[in-house]
């Protein structure tokens, strides 16, 4: 049974000092049925770049989260769940899929062209009598079209309609939780539904200096900033700014909380509430480390979850998604016509009663990353695979000799551009923070591995050290053994697949050669100073 005391380091830099109340132990409740005599409504809440531990659910003092810490308080909250690349168009597939991004040809890459042959839940669901919907972001970004070229609902019909001015510069004026209420008013009485709200926060850009001035904020709230930053109030008002984003997402999840309870739906909704991929600041979001891919995840499902307000540390992956909701609805995979699942449904988590490790078997998860962005010579990805078990995680960099966050010239393009990345590169010649430059923008070795009960933030590789020889060779064999028998090219001299798959966006086309030509082309959010005067070796 995970400890307040080890439940509070293992939620990270962004932790400290916050009471945890009934998450960190076993409630016991009168047990639901375990499977509830009507199917259930479905409400799947997705952040665009939100990282693990940022939510009072978390004990994070500088992000309030009151609707997120509610599902969690009663339902179960996940303090070890993880999306199998920290990209949004992979990420997104293997959740509508329940497969490692490896395993879906093109859509392993960011910006792609959806494979026809891979269906997605919310499809299957739609064809089993589920009225499905979804508001501003579902699958994207990326192309998706049926074999005869008709465009797909990947994540159900579109409710967009109603419209709210935001709070700051770069939130979208999406009302999620109005046009939520518009898709409860369209469904059909008595017909299951399932709806995806997508929000775009806190993906960037930020109002800088909105969270302390629109937010209430304080840069002192901040207990530390990872040491792959400079420590620079630039970089604490980036992260304030990023958390009332979040903020912006919980507070509509809270709107639709109200609503459901108000219209009598709220016992019969399962409820999952996560993010896309970690935050938008470098070593994260696009990268395969710990703030990369571990996620926010909290489900509530009153009448499908036994013993509520739950912490459950079992490792579990984004892949898990749609098992869960296909099980949860009734429905056996093989009816669905969906491609064989890698993933395992969450329902066996939810009809234990315990807290802690749950289900001996997830012991661990698969992580990786293919194509993520532009920037690099013909179009190249930058290669990872990982496994993450007993925190521990071993990545393994299949081609060392390119730029992981993109190359310097094209202005590091798998980085999302804003404070803290300018800060970073400024930092490259300087004394005392010129590591964070290397940190999060370096070459990197093959093989890299991280003890994260001591390292979190992923910045001391034990890939070389002679005590951890034993423990590397054996994730690596059990990570390889996996990959093989999941189909993934890279294991069969056929990685090279991934890099010959076209951009769905004509822009992003052959970026680099273009960009060196001296051609206008962009692509991504990046600032000018960005850029590098000329390539590094």
């Amino acid at each position: 049974m995970t400890t307040r005391r080890d439940f509070l380091r293992l939620a990270g830099w962004g932790s400290a000092a916050c009471a945890l109340g009934t998450w960190g132990r076993t409630v016991r409740a009168e047990a639901s049925p375990a499977a509830p005599a009507r199917r259930p409504n479905i409400l799947f809440a997705l952040a665009d770049d939100w990282s693990f531990g940022h939510g009072g659910a978390y004990g994070c003092r500088w992000v309030k989260t009151p609707a997120f810490d509610r599902v969690a308080r009663e339902g179960i909250l996940f303090t070890r769940a993880y999306t199998p690349t920290g990209k949004c168009a992979p990420s997104r597939a293997c959740i509508l899929t329940g497969r490692n991004p490896w395993q879906l040809k093109a859509a392993a890459n960011h910006v792609c062209y959806f494979p026809p042959e891979f269906k997605t839940y919310a499809e299957a669901l739609a064809e089993h009598g589920y009225f499905v919907g979804m508001t501003q972001k579902g699958w994207a970004p990326g192309v998706a079209q049926d074999a005869d070229g008709k465009p797909r609902e990947m994540t159900g019909r579109p409710f967009n309609k109603r419209t709210a001015p935001p709070p700051a510069k770069g939130i979208s004026n999406n009302d999620y939780a109005g046009n939520f209420q518009d898709f409860l008013d369209a469904a059909p009485p008595g017909r299951p539904w399932c709806f995806w709200y997508g929000s775009v926060e806190p993906h960037r850009g930020y109002e800088y200096g909105s969270g302390a001035a629109k937010g209430g904020k304080q840069t002192s709230d901040i207990a530390r900033v990872p040491p792959c930053w400079p420590d620079k109030e630039t970089v604490r008002n980036d992260l304030l700014d990023y958390a009332f984003e979040v903020e912006h997402f919980d507070r509509h999840l809270g709107r639709m909380l109200d609503l459901l309870q108000e219209r009598g739906l709220l016992d019969d909704t399962l409820i999952v509430v996560s993010s896309d991929n970690g935050m938008p600041f470098p070593h994260d979001k696009g990268q395969a480390y710990q703030d990369s891919d571990h996620l926010p995840l909290a489900v509530m499902w009153k009448q499908g979850i036994r013993a509520p307000g739950r912490v459950v540390d079992d490792y579990v992956s984004f892949i898990d998604c749609a098992p869960t909701f296909i099980e949860a609805a009734g429905i056996s995979w093989d009816e669905t016509g969906m491609a064989p699942a890698a993933g395992r449904s969450l329902v066996e988590i939810f009809n234990a009663e315990q807290g802690g490790r749950v289900i001996a078997a997830r012991d661990h998860v698969l992580v990786g990353k293919e194509r993520t962005d532009v920037g690099r010579p013909h179009d190249w990805g930058y290669p990872i695979r990982g496994i993450v078990k007993d925190d521990m995680m071993y990545l393994h960099n299949f081609e060392p000799s390119r730029w992981p966050g993109g190359n310097p010239e094209t202005g590091y393009l798998d980085s999302d551009g804003g404070p803290t990345k300018t800060a970073v590169l400024k930092s490259r010649n300087d004394p005392q923070d010129g590591k964070c430059w290397d940190l999060c923008f370096g070459k990197r070795p093959a093989e890299e591995l991280y003890d994260l009960r001591k390292d979190g933030d992923c910045v001391v590789n034990l890939a070389g050290h002679a005590d951890y020889q034993t423990r590397r060779e054996q994730l690596k064999a059990q990570l390889f053994e996996e990959l093989k028998a999941q189909g993934d090219p890279r294991m069969f001299g056929q990685g090279h697949v991934f890099d010959e798959y076209p951009y769905a966006q004509p822009a992003q086309r052959n970026f680099y050669e273009r960009f060196m030509k001296g051609e206008k082309v962009q692509a991504g959010w990046v600032n000018p100073s960005d850029f590098e005067s000329a390539p590094l070796d």
